[in-house]
């Protein structure tokens, strides 16, 4: 078996070697010194007629000739001679190497390696070192100096002679030649022909081994049985082939009914969750319906974040808790993914379905089957059927995450109400009003006169508005989208500033320290006009929650926090989406908001 181990790593190394360029670095061998009369041939060892003159005392010259070291032994009928420091003959420049392709030797031809990747392999020369198939069958007919090896394909040697192991790795293996080493299944079965020479031992895990009367095996036959019983591979290695090489999950193949038994298996228990929860399902497909946009960035924040809140979780092994939270959040993944495949199906399938109008066709069990053998044709599709697949798992997760969050988000009691407008300013003495002249109690008829009389006394035009006062309180609070725009014309902006101070003046390096200026431009900005130059040309001005004015600790806090915002996948940024007041996380920290300044109002 060491012999095995040994054969399979240098398999495995040449194929990490030929991915890597490292075949193109090995040394061409050197090439022979030209015969001459100063360096005469080495002399052949003798034959049995010339060993048997040496013992009766005739001598031919060719051994007089023959130095006294003991010649080297003559290589064995059927294998390649090998050098005496045990290395493989090598064939200069022959290299037959293919990725999506098969590779072919001829008979009469000879090469170092066949290796071939996502295909098959079939030599009838001279190989050097090894035939190797990934994903692929491996055939050799004429002389190996190693192995012939297969991954998720079978091995066959249907003549001359191999110098070290058959292998197949989840296929079969058939030997009809000769073989130095062993002969090894995994998950397949062997086979050996009437002319089969196994120098070795037979290895079979998990299949069966046949052999001809006449084949020889000079080692052992180990046979390892799964569940102690043989199990019959032929369907796996056919959905191998005919399914991950085409990235589908089903294909139309007699050895796949296994396949489509699970398939159908799995839309039987969709379509038992639908009739268990129909509301459940009708609601989150109502979401996915009303509100696609944000379905689909709940469903990127899913996907992005599990990996996070994974590691956050590992992260309190050390206190005890993640060993209850993280098998209780993985199994809470499970079922909302499952449910969230119902849900995808059910609104597949409800394109169909609603045709028919409300009857019993609108329930969510009919859409689940209608929507379940949609799906099921489209998961034979090369490379479109995985796609499909991974694309209705995750987006199907991200829409029950948001309809739980916007259900979490309706139980909650509803805010108090905030002024729509800002409270009365106070009224200044009118001047000219006659002694004695009866005021209302709240003013009104003051306030009306005053307007104009303060106005006119301050020289201004007719027509003359008070100013809007920017307060959190009053204007409308900007959404994400916007926030967005603004922050890329600010780093568009920002980036050609610096970017050409860099080419002028050579001045900045600012590689890896972008990031800080881009801060600190914010809260130059945020602290001396209360926007940037992106909030101006989409009005956006920044603003306490307590209509204090912005000061240096606020810009500061506000911008270092926003780091964190950044460093959780952008979460604290895409917040703004969700929350309820339109903050960011850096805003609920710094206790800021950005609103949205009528158009006119100056900002700079």
């Amino acid at each position: 078996m060491k012999k095995l181990r040994l054969s399979l790593l240098s398999a495995l190394w040449l194929l990490f070697g030929l991915a890597l360029g490292g075949a193109a670095d090995t040394p061409p061998p050197p090439a022979p010194a030209p015969a001459s009369a100063e360096s005469p041939a080495p002399a052949l060892p003798p034959t049995k007629d010339e060993a048997a003159a040496v013992d009766e005392g005739e001598a031919a010259p060719a051994a007089e000739a023959a130095p006294a070291e003991a010649p080297a032994p003559r290589p064995k009928p059927g294998k390649l001679h090998r050098t005496r420091d045990h290395g493989r003959q090598r064939h200069s420049g022959s290299e037959r190497v293919s990725v999506f392709d098969n590779s072919t030797l001829a008979a009469g031809e000879k090469a170092d390696v066949v290796v071939s990747v996502f295909g098959s392999s079939t030599s009838a020369g001279e190989v050097g070192d090894a035939v190797v198939s990934v994903f692929g069958s491996s055939t050799s007919s004429g002389q190996v100096g190693d192995a012939v090896v297969s991954v998720l394909g079978h091995t066959r040697v249907t003549g001359g002679s191999v110098g070290d192991a058959a292998v197949s790795v989840l296929g079969n293996t058939y030997v009809n030649g000769h073989v130095g080493g062993e002969v090894v299944a995994v998950l397949g079965d062997i086979e050996l022909g009437p002319d089969a020479v196994v120098e070795g031992n037979l290895v079979c895990i998990g299949g069966s081994v046949q052999r001809a009367p006449t084949a020889v095996v000079r080692g052992e036959v180990q046979r390892i049985a799964l569940g102690g019983h043989g199990f019959d591979f032929t369907g796996l290695h056919t959905w191998f082939n005919e399914c991950l090489l085409y990235g589908r999950p089903l294909a139309f193949d007699v050895h796949l009914v296994w396949a489509w038994c699970i398939a159908f298996a799995f839309l039987g228990l969709y379509a038992l969750v639908a009739l268990i929860a129909p509301g459940g399902v009708a609601k989150c497909v109502q979401t996915l319906e009303e509100r696609p946009g944000r379905s689909l960035l709940a469903a990127l924040l899913a996907m992005l974040l599990t990996p996070v809140a994974f590691l956050l979780l590992l992260l309190t092994l050390a206190i005890g808790i993640g060993i209850v939270l993280i098998p209780l959040f993985a199994l809470g993944l499970f079922f909302a993914g499952l449910f969230g495949k119902v849900v995808m199906l059910a609104w597949l399938g409800r394109r169909l379905t609603k045709l028919f109008g409300d009857g019993p066709l609108a329930q969510p069990f009919f859409s689940v089957l209608v929507g379940g053998a949609i799906m099921l044709l489209l998961y034979t599709v090369p490379v479109l059927g995985f796609v499909v697949y991974k694309l209705i798992g995750v987006l199907g997760l991200g829409v029950v995450v948001y309809t739980l969050l916007l259900s979490y988000q309706s139980s909650r009691p509803p805010a108090p109400a905030k002024p729509l407008t800002p409270p009365a300013p106070p009224v200044p003495p009118v001047l000219g009003v006659a002694a004695g002249a009866a005021v209302p109690a709240d003013g009104s008829a003051a306030a009306a006169t005053a307007a104009p009389s303060v106005a006119a006394a301050a020289g201004a035009a007719p027509g003359w508005q008070p100013p809007v006062i920017l307060s959190a309180a009053t204007l409308p609070r900007a959404g994400f989208w916007r926030r967005l725009g603004a922050t890329l014309l600010d780093l568009v902006l920002v980036g050609m500033v610096f970017g050409m101070l860099d080419g002028i003046f050579n001045w900045f390096h600012f590689g890896g320290s972008f990031p800080f200026w881009f801060a600190v431009y914010h809260v130059v900005m945020w602290t001396t006009k209360g926007t940037t130059v992106g909030g101006v040309v989409c009005g956006l001005r920044l603003v306490r929650l307590d209509d204090r004015p912005l000061d240096w600790g606020v810009s500061v806090i506000r911008a270092l926090t926003a780091f964190l915002s950044l460093a959780v996948a952008g979460l604290g940024f895409i917040w703004v989406a969700f929350d309820d007041d339109k903050q960011s996380w850096h805003d609920k920290v710094a206790g800021t908001v950005l609103v949205i300044v009528p158009k006119g109002t100056p900002l700079l």
